[in-house]
């Protein structure tokens, strides 16, 4: 009779994680992190946080639209839930650099900056469209789900999606090094 190596589930593992090497190259969550961290200018949501002096450290914008952004684009949109991954989801809780905010926190960021969050989110699904890291046929905003290319912002003529294109291609292909396109070039 065959003999097998004793295993047990139900025992737990402390494991030594790099958080830095969690994120894989060419993945939706890496460019993400990448577009979020160095070339997105988010100055805009500044406006809305008024504790310099006073009052608790809040989250930073930039970590909180990582998170969103990524769970939007998995297809979660609810504010618990999105809490939750930032607990349980490796990769989540990479983007969420280790911090767990309230899902209070999510959902007072969403409701206050949701245009905002919307413009940063075409700008990031455009990139990555052209990096074909986007798989999905059905992306969620705000728990208001439309196909991804049915956006009112992103509809119109070809011409005025084309030179909608070129803006934001101009903005980031110079930097991103992957494009076809020489860094440089208009």
């Amino acid at each position: 009779m065959a003999r097998y190596k004793d295993t047990d589930k139900g025992q737990g593992q402390f494991l030594a994680v790099n958080f830095s090497e969690q994120l894989v190259q060419g993945t939706f969550e890496y460019t993400l992190n990448d577009l979020i961290d160095r070339k997105m200018d988010l100055w805009i949501f500044d406006r809305k946080y008024n504790n310099d002096l006073t009052g608790a450290s809040a989250i930073e914008p930039r970590i909180l639209l990582k998170i969103i952004l990524s769970c939007y684009n998995m297809g979660i949109i609810s504010s618990r839930k999105i809490a939750k991954m930032c607990q349980t989801h490796m990769t989540v809780k990479v983007l969420a650099e280790d911090t767990e905010p309230h899902y209070t926190t999510i959902s007072n960021f969403i409701s206050g900056m949701g245009d905002e969050i919307e413009k940063i989110f075409s700008e990031v699904l455009l990139v990555c469209n052209e990096l074909k890291l986007v798989k999905g046929k059905l992306l969620a905003i705000d728990g208001y789900r439309l196909s991804s290319n049915a956006s009112k912002e992103y509809s119109g003529t070809k011409a005025e999606l084309q030179e909608k294109y070129e803006k934001i291609k101009k903005i980031y292909c110079n930097s991103c090094g992957r494009c076809s396109r020489p860094r440089g070039s208009t």
